[in-house]
Protein backbone atom coordinates (compact mmCIF):
# COMPACT_ATOMS: atom_id res chain seq x y z
CA UNK A 1 0.00 0.00 0.00
CA UNK A 2 2.92 2.39 0.61
CA UNK A 3 5.14 1.35 -2.33
CA UNK A 4 5.69 4.42 -4.56
CA UNK A 5 6.18 2.09 -7.56
CA UNK A 6 2.83 0.34 -7.12
CA UNK A 7 0.40 0.73 -10.02
CA UNK A 8 -2.57 1.34 -7.72
CA UNK A 9 -2.52 3.38 -4.51
CA UNK A 10 -5.22 3.95 -1.87
CA UNK A 11 -4.86 7.68 -2.56
CA UNK A 12 -6.07 7.16 -6.13
CA UNK A 13 -9.47 6.07 -4.87
CA UNK A 14 -9.69 9.00 -2.46
CA UNK A 15 -8.76 11.54 -5.14
CA UNK A 16 -11.37 10.09 -7.50
CA UNK A 17 -13.99 10.21 -4.75
CA UNK A 18 -13.30 13.88 -4.04
CA UNK A 19 -13.36 14.79 -7.72
CA UNK A 20 -16.44 12.73 -8.51
CA UNK A 21 -18.47 14.19 -5.65
CA UNK A 22 -17.32 17.75 -6.29
CA UNK A 23 -15.70 18.06 -2.86
CA UNK A 24 -13.43 20.98 -3.70
CA UNK A 25 -13.13 22.64 -0.28
CA UNK A 26 -11.22 21.01 2.56
CA UNK A 27 -11.55 22.58 6.02
CA UNK A 28 -8.95 21.54 8.59
CA UNK A 29 -9.30 23.25 11.97
CA UNK A 30 -6.30 23.30 14.29
CA UNK A 31 -7.31 24.19 17.83
CA UNK A 32 -5.07 23.53 20.79
CA UNK A 33 -6.71 22.11 23.88
CA UNK A 34 -5.24 24.01 26.87
CA UNK A 35 -4.40 20.80 28.71
CA UNK A 36 -2.29 19.56 25.78
CA UNK A 37 0.10 22.51 25.41
CA UNK A 38 2.85 20.39 26.95
CA UNK A 39 2.18 17.46 24.58
CA UNK A 40 3.66 19.11 21.50
CA UNK A 41 7.28 19.36 20.38
CA UNK A 42 7.09 23.16 20.55
CA UNK A 43 7.30 25.42 23.57
CA UNK A 44 3.97 25.83 25.39
CA UNK A 45 4.09 29.59 24.99
CA UNK A 46 4.27 29.14 21.19
CA UNK A 47 1.22 26.89 20.82
CA UNK A 48 -0.93 28.40 23.57
CA UNK A 49 -4.07 29.94 22.11
CA UNK A 50 -3.68 28.48 18.62
CA UNK A 51 -7.08 28.38 16.91
CA UNK A 52 -6.85 28.41 13.12
CA UNK A 53 -8.49 26.85 10.08
CA UNK A 54 -6.76 25.84 6.86
CA UNK A 55 -9.03 25.96 3.80
CA UNK A 56 -7.41 23.76 1.16
CA UNK A 57 -8.40 23.47 -2.50
CA UNK A 58 -9.00 19.79 -3.04
CA UNK A 59 -9.73 18.89 -6.66
CA UNK A 60 -7.15 20.79 -8.71
CA UNK A 61 -3.44 21.48 -8.83
CA UNK A 62 -0.59 19.00 -9.10
CA UNK A 63 -2.59 16.03 -7.86
CA UNK A 64 -4.98 16.24 -10.82
CA UNK A 65 -3.16 18.15 -13.57
CA UNK A 66 -2.34 16.49 -16.89
CA UNK A 67 0.02 15.38 -18.30
CA UNK A 68 1.25 13.27 -15.42
CA UNK A 69 3.65 10.53 -16.41
CA UNK A 70 7.09 8.93 -16.36
CA UNK A 71 9.05 7.90 -19.44
CA UNK A 72 12.49 6.86 -20.62
CA UNK A 73 14.76 8.75 -22.98
CA UNK A 74 18.27 8.02 -24.26
CA UNK A 75 19.50 10.41 -21.56
CA UNK A 76 17.64 8.58 -18.78
CA UNK A 77 14.28 8.56 -17.01
CA UNK A 78 12.10 11.64 -16.86
CA UNK A 79 8.83 12.56 -15.18
CA UNK A 80 6.31 15.36 -15.37
CA UNK A 81 3.45 16.59 -13.20
CA UNK A 82 1.28 19.53 -14.17
CA UNK A 83 0.21 22.33 -11.85
CA UNK A 84 -2.86 23.95 -13.41
CA UNK A 85 -5.71 26.02 -11.99
CA UNK A 86 -8.63 27.77 -13.65
CA UNK A 87 -10.12 31.06 -12.55
CA UNK A 88 -13.32 29.27 -11.52
CA UNK A 89 -11.43 26.80 -9.31
CA UNK A 90 -9.45 29.55 -7.62
CA UNK A 91 -12.36 31.92 -7.07
CA UNK A 92 -14.67 29.35 -5.49
CA UNK A 93 -12.10 28.18 -2.93
CA UNK A 94 -11.12 31.76 -2.11
CA UNK A 95 -14.77 32.60 -1.45
CA UNK A 96 -14.96 29.67 0.96
CA UNK A 97 -11.93 31.11 2.73
CA UNK A 98 -13.49 34.57 2.96
CA UNK A 99 -16.79 33.18 4.27
CA UNK A 100 -15.06 31.06 6.92
CA UNK A 101 -13.00 34.10 7.98
CA UNK A 102 -16.20 36.15 8.23
CA UNK A 103 -17.55 33.66 10.79
CA UNK A 104 -14.37 33.88 12.89
CA UNK A 105 -11.87 36.69 13.57
CA UNK A 106 -12.18 38.18 10.08
CA UNK A 107 -8.54 37.60 9.10
CA UNK A 108 -7.71 35.66 5.94
CA UNK A 109 -4.21 34.64 4.88
CA UNK A 110 -3.90 33.58 1.24
CA UNK A 111 -0.91 31.26 0.89
CA UNK A 112 0.83 30.95 -2.47
CA UNK A 113 4.21 30.92 -4.22
CA UNK A 114 3.62 33.99 -6.37
CA UNK A 115 7.32 34.84 -6.57
CA UNK A 116 7.89 31.73 -8.73
CA UNK A 117 4.69 30.07 -9.99
CA UNK A 118 2.32 31.45 -12.62
CA UNK A 119 -0.59 29.59 -11.03
CA UNK A 120 0.16 31.35 -7.75
CA UNK A 121 0.33 34.73 -9.47
CA UNK A 122 -3.15 34.14 -10.88
CA UNK A 123 -4.26 32.98 -7.43
CA UNK A 124 -3.05 36.20 -5.84
CA UNK A 125 -4.61 38.38 -8.54
CA UNK A 126 -8.01 36.76 -8.06
CA UNK A 127 -7.73 37.01 -4.26
CA UNK A 128 -7.17 40.75 -4.57
CA UNK A 129 -10.04 41.14 -7.02
CA UNK A 130 -12.70 39.36 -4.99
CA UNK A 131 -11.53 40.87 -1.69
CA UNK A 132 -13.58 43.93 -2.67
CA UNK A 133 -16.68 41.79 -2.02
CA UNK A 134 -15.49 41.30 1.57
CA UNK A 135 -14.51 44.74 2.91
CA UNK A 136 -14.90 43.48 6.49
CA UNK A 137 -12.16 40.83 6.03
CA UNK A 138 -8.47 41.65 6.51
CA UNK A 139 -6.64 39.91 3.64
CA UNK A 140 -2.91 39.24 3.69
CA UNK A 141 -0.75 37.27 1.27
CA UNK A 142 1.99 34.92 2.44
CA UNK A 143 4.45 32.77 0.53
CA UNK A 144 4.14 29.11 1.43
CA UNK A 145 7.69 28.84 2.80
CA UNK A 146 7.09 31.84 5.06
CA UNK A 147 3.84 30.25 6.19
CA UNK A 148 5.65 27.04 7.13
CA UNK A 149 7.94 29.12 9.34
CA UNK A 150 5.03 31.07 10.84
CA UNK A 151 3.44 27.80 11.97
CA UNK A 152 6.51 27.17 14.10
CA UNK A 153 7.26 30.73 15.19
CA UNK A 154 3.93 32.49 15.85
CA UNK A 155 1.00 30.24 14.93
CA UNK A 156 -1.44 31.94 17.32
CA UNK A 157 -1.42 35.02 15.06
CA UNK A 158 -3.13 33.07 12.27
CA UNK A 159 -6.89 32.80 11.85
CA UNK A 160 -8.02 31.38 8.48
CA UNK A 161 -5.60 30.32 5.74
CA UNK A 162 -6.63 29.47 2.18
CA UNK A 163 -4.29 27.72 -0.21
CA UNK A 164 -3.95 25.34 -3.14
CA UNK A 165 -4.02 21.57 -2.96
CA UNK A 166 -0.42 20.47 -2.38
CA UNK A 167 0.51 23.44 -0.20
CA UNK A 168 -2.50 22.72 2.01
CA UNK A 169 -1.67 19.03 2.22
CA UNK A 170 1.84 19.74 3.49
CA UNK A 171 0.97 22.65 5.78
CA UNK A 172 -1.82 20.83 7.59
CA UNK A 173 0.43 17.87 8.35
CA UNK A 174 2.91 20.35 9.82
CA UNK A 175 0.10 22.03 11.76
CA UNK A 176 -0.84 18.71 13.34
CA UNK A 177 2.31 18.96 15.43
CA UNK A 178 0.91 22.10 17.03
CA UNK A 179 -1.90 19.96 18.42
CA UNK A 180 0.47 17.26 19.62
CA UNK A 181 -0.65 14.55 17.22
CA UNK A 182 -2.37 13.95 13.89
CA UNK A 183 -4.82 11.94 15.96
CA UNK A 184 -6.34 15.20 17.23
CA UNK A 185 -7.29 16.88 13.96
CA UNK A 186 -10.55 16.41 12.01
CA UNK A 187 -11.40 17.59 8.52
CA UNK A 188 -14.36 18.32 6.28
CA UNK A 189 -14.35 18.01 2.49
CA UNK A 190 -17.23 20.12 1.19
CA UNK A 191 -19.00 20.77 -2.09
CA UNK A 192 -19.67 24.42 -1.27
CA UNK A 193 -19.53 27.19 1.29
CA UNK A 194 -20.20 25.76 4.80
CA UNK A 195 -23.65 27.03 5.70
CA UNK A 196 -25.26 24.23 7.67
CA UNK A 197 -26.64 22.01 4.91
CA UNK A 198 -23.57 21.54 2.74
CA UNK A 199 -22.86 18.17 1.13
CA UNK A 200 -19.58 16.80 2.39
CA UNK A 201 -17.32 13.96 3.44
CA UNK A 202 -15.71 13.90 6.88
CA UNK A 203 -12.54 12.19 8.05
CA UNK A 204 -9.51 12.70 10.29
CA UNK A 205 -6.47 14.18 8.59
CA UNK A 206 -4.37 11.10 9.40
CA UNK A 207 -4.22 7.89 7.41
CA UNK A 208 -5.37 4.43 8.40
CA UNK A 209 -2.23 3.69 10.48
CA UNK A 210 -1.96 0.01 9.43
CA UNK A 211 1.05 -0.41 11.73
CA UNK A 212 -1.33 0.16 14.66
CA UNK A 213 -4.05 -2.19 13.45
CA UNK A 214 -5.42 -4.57 16.07
CA UNK A 215 -3.39 -3.07 18.92
CA UNK A 216 -6.07 -0.82 20.48
CA UNK A 217 -3.65 2.12 20.27
CA UNK A 218 -4.93 4.60 17.69
CA UNK A 219 -6.30 7.92 18.90
CA UNK A 220 -10.02 8.14 17.95
CA UNK A 221 -10.42 11.83 18.81
CA UNK A 222 -9.87 13.18 15.29
CA UNK A 223 -12.53 10.81 13.97
CA UNK A 224 -14.94 11.83 16.73
CA UNK A 225 -14.33 15.52 16.07
CA UNK A 226 -14.97 14.86 12.37
CA UNK A 227 -18.46 13.72 13.38
CA UNK A 228 -18.93 17.07 15.12
CA UNK A 229 -17.98 18.85 11.89
CA UNK A 230 -20.49 16.72 9.98
CA UNK A 231 -23.26 17.62 12.41
CA UNK A 232 -22.40 21.32 12.06
CA UNK A 233 -21.84 21.67 8.32
CA UNK A 234 -24.07 19.02 6.72
CA UNK A 235 -26.93 18.61 9.21
CA UNK A 236 -27.09 22.13 10.68
CA UNK A 237 -27.02 20.67 14.21
CA UNK A 238 -24.83 23.17 16.05
CA UNK A 239 -25.93 22.16 19.56
CA UNK A 240 -25.22 18.50 18.87
CA UNK A 241 -21.82 19.36 17.37
CA UNK A 242 -20.92 21.29 20.51
CA UNK A 243 -22.04 18.33 22.64
CA UNK A 244 -19.51 16.11 20.88
CA UNK A 245 -16.74 18.70 21.19
CA UNK A 246 -17.47 19.34 24.86
CA UNK A 247 -17.38 15.59 25.56
CA UNK A 248 -13.87 15.43 24.09
CA UNK A 249 -12.83 18.50 26.09
CA UNK A 250 -14.15 17.13 29.40
CA UNK A 251 -12.50 13.74 28.83
CA UNK A 252 -9.14 15.41 28.27
CA UNK A 253 -9.66 17.69 31.26
CA UNK A 254 -9.97 14.60 33.45
CA UNK A 255 -6.52 13.46 32.36
CA UNK A 256 -7.34 10.64 29.95
CA UNK A 257 -4.90 10.21 27.08
CA UNK A 258 -4.07 7.85 24.23
CA UNK A 259 -0.42 6.91 23.69
CA UNK A 260 0.31 9.70 21.20
CA UNK A 261 -0.66 12.54 23.58
CA UNK A 262 0.39 10.82 26.79
CA UNK A 263 2.32 12.78 29.40
CA UNK A 264 3.49 12.16 32.94
CA UNK A 265 0.74 11.93 35.52
CA UNK A 266 -2.04 11.24 33.00
CA UNK A 267 -4.16 8.13 32.51
CA UNK A 268 -3.33 6.12 29.41
CA UNK A 269 -6.27 4.66 27.51
CA UNK A 270 -6.66 2.52 24.41
CA UNK A 271 -8.76 3.32 21.37
CA UNK A 272 -11.84 1.51 22.67
CA UNK A 273 -11.63 2.94 26.17
CA UNK A 274 -11.16 6.51 24.97
CA UNK A 275 -14.10 6.20 22.59
CA UNK A 276 -16.31 4.74 25.33
CA UNK A 277 -15.38 7.53 27.75
CA UNK A 278 -16.24 10.24 25.25
CA UNK A 279 -19.52 8.51 24.40
CA UNK A 280 -20.41 8.42 28.11
CA UNK A 281 -19.73 12.15 28.38
CA UNK A 282 -22.08 12.81 25.47
CA UNK A 283 -24.86 10.85 27.13
CA UNK A 284 -24.45 12.45 30.55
Amino acid sequence: WDDPQAKIHPEDGLLALRKGLGLFANLRPVKIFPMLVNSTNLKPEVVKGVDLVVVRELTGGLYFGQPKKQWRTPEGRQAVDTLAYSEVEIERILRVGFEVARSRRKKLTSVDKANVLQSSRLWRQIAIEISTDYPDIELQHMLVDACAMRFIQRPAELDVLVTENMFGDILTDEASMLAGSMGMLPSASLAGIPRGRTFGMYEPIHGSAPSRAGQNLANPIATILSVAMMLRYSFDLEAEAQTVENAVLHTLEQGYRTYDIMSEGRIRMGTNEMGDLIAQKMRS
